[in-house]
């Protein structure tokens, strides 16, 4: 038999999400990104089942032009836009719209020769300080990008660097309209947070990534707005019990004892580690479900395995079903557990994991 762990990719599930973000942004477009092989749920595996949206969003040529292989024909959009004046020509080639951030990239497109204009997105720096122009140089970086002929339509992108909280968007929102002002131009600023608690930023397109996958956008944030609005998570990590262990008290469980049983004790080890992508800093009391009953993990993750408290399971057994997150434990608690945030989870599963769909 093959070892039992399986990564659970829910189709119905991103379908669904897919339809309450169309809900929320009323006219706006909407870009579904799938950079990092789409969250780690697999580009290949999972388009079709958004195929309803206005366009794709991501970072590689290489990703961009897998979605042409497959049939994709509508916009696809490269958030980083092209990394090399070789670029451009794939770019004309395969109809792909860019984001431009630097003064380099706007000099290479003033010299590329092509049968077929590009569309651009000009990307504002608004606070995050990683790409973008300041808002008082985008009037005549806007006016430089028109003088190109070279170029089709131009759209005004920004990213909010802290749209969880009530008042993050203030600011740059500000400084977004002062710098468009006498523009007319089109917008794309949501991102995921902004799309569930800014409506004000949703605008011509939206760009939603996490909510898409049913997680939320923050670690330690209000999980009760995804909950009420219907997300459902995406993908589920199951495994099973592969042997069980009674232990005395006093007893230490994996690497560096890190564990040590207050009284005798009865715990399953599970054929799931750090090596599956499950996060190997998760401590003692991180969520797990076994069978009906929530339980918690014990000691420290190894790299192939992990011990699970069985005390509220006493009917488990050896190949008893172990849901490490899903539908049941969400990615988003394990991932606050860990100290770090959902999407890196996600993006973590390990390619020895198979994948099913359903």
């Amino acid at each position: 038999m093959s070892r039992p762990i399986v990564a659970i990719i829910n189709q119905k599930a991103l379908k669904n999400n897919l339809s309450i973000v169309r809900k929320m942004i009323s006219t706006a477009q909407l870009w579904a990104v799938v950079k990092a092989n789409a969250y780690g749920h697999g580009i290949k595996r999972i388009w079709k089942s958004l195929c309803q949206a206005d366009g794709f969003a991501l970072l590689s040529i290489h990703e961009a032009l897998l979605l042409r292989d497959s049939g994709w024909q509508k916009p696809i959009l490269l958030l980083e836009g092209f990394f090399h004046p070789n670029d451009i020509k794939i770019l004309a080639q395969y109809n792909l719209t860019t984001v431009v951030h630097s003064q380099w990239q706007i000099k290479a497109l003033a010299k590329a020769k092509l049968l077929a204009p590009l569309h651009i997105y000009l990307k504002m720096n608004c606070g995050m300080n990683r790409l973008g122009f300041q808002p008082d140089d985008i009037h005549s970086v806007w006016q430089q990008l028109k003088e190109i002929k070279s170029i089709g339509t131009l759209t005004l992108m920004a990213h909010f660097a802290n749209a969880e909280n009530a008042e993050g968007v203030i600011e740059p929102m500000q400084k977004i309209y002062q710098a468009s002002k006498n523009l007319n131009c089109q917008m794309s600023l949501a991102n995921s947070a902004a799309i569930l608690l800014h409506p004000q930023t949703h605008l011509n397109w939206v760009r939603p990534g996490i909510i898409l996958y049913g997680a939320f956008p923050k670690r330690d944030g209000n999980q009760s707005i995804m909950s009420n609005s219907g997300f459902e998570p995406v993908m589920t990590l199951n495994s099973k019990i592969i042997a069980i262990q009674e232990i005395a008290s006093g007893s230490t469980v994996g690497y560096d004892n890190s564990y040590r049983a207050n009284c005798k004790q009865r715990i399953g080890i599970v054929a799931c580690g750090y090596a599956d992508g499950y996060p190997r800093h998760a401590p003692s009391g991180t969520p797990v479900k076994i069978l009906e009953h929530m339980t918690k993990t014990i000691g420290t993750v190894s790299m192939d395995m992990m011990a699970i408290d069985l005390t509220l399971c006493p009917q488990a057994y050896i190949g008893s079903k172990v849901e490490l997150w899903g539908k049941n434990v969400k990615i988003d608690d394990v991932a606050t557990a860990s100290k770090t945030v959902g999407y890196e989870l996600m993006c973590a599963l390990s390619p020895r994991v198979p994948v099913q769909l359903e």
